[in-house]
């Protein structure tokens, strides 16, 4: 992972700047992150979760989308979550300007710290109401809501244990159904 520093906050028009590299680029608070491109077990424990999450919300309004997709929390932070759920008629063809109901990062060792600690604290801030982290080296998801203005774990599964969650949808979690064979 590296930072941008600049001598100013940077914005949306800087991040939009950036080269098509490959990589992935976040606006956080002003600075712009730059992370590689995730790896093939990170990407499969998204597309396996991204499954089951859309066939949980399939007939409603809710849509889920996977990363690379911008979401516009403020003119100084725009992240690109693994995977995000917001209501349809929310979204741009370019990004969601916005909080999605329910933002999902699987941690990596180059992005565990930002997603642990910076991205919870954008997330909690910008009233995303609820946010899953993932860490498939458990496989572990700590499920955390918001209530009144902070988040509050409401839930964590390792491996074969299960939790029931009740946003954005009801569905039930087990870590270990996202692993690849």
């Amino acid at each position: 992972m590296s930072v941008m520093v600049a001598e100013r906050l940077l914005t949306r028009t800087d991040l939009d700047a950036m080269p098509d590299d490959g990589r992935r680029h976040e606006l956080l608070d002003g600075a712009i992150f730059v992370t590689p491109s995730p790896g093939f077990g990170h990407q499969d424990v998204v597309m396996r979760l991204a499954v089951q999450i859309f066939e949980a919300v399939n007939g409603t309004e809710l849509v889920v989308l996977n990363a690379p997709f911008d979401v516009e929390l403020s003119e100084y932070t725009v992240v690109e979550p693994d995977l995000l759920v917001a209501p349809k008629d929310q979204f741009t063809d370019k990004d969601l300007p916005g909080a999605p109901l329910l933002a999902v990062e699987v941690r990596s060792r180059s992005t565990a710290a930002v997603d642990a600690v910076i991205k919870r604290n954008l997330y909690e801030k910008a009233g995303v109401a609820s946010y899953w982290l993932i860490d498939p080296r458990g496989p572990t998801i700590t499920v955390l809501e918001l209530v009144d203005g902070r988040y509050v774990e409401v839930g964590r599964a390792e491996g074969d244990e299960s939790i029931d969650v009740a946003a954005p949808v009801p569905m039930r979690l087990t870590p270990s159904e996202w692993l690849g064979g």
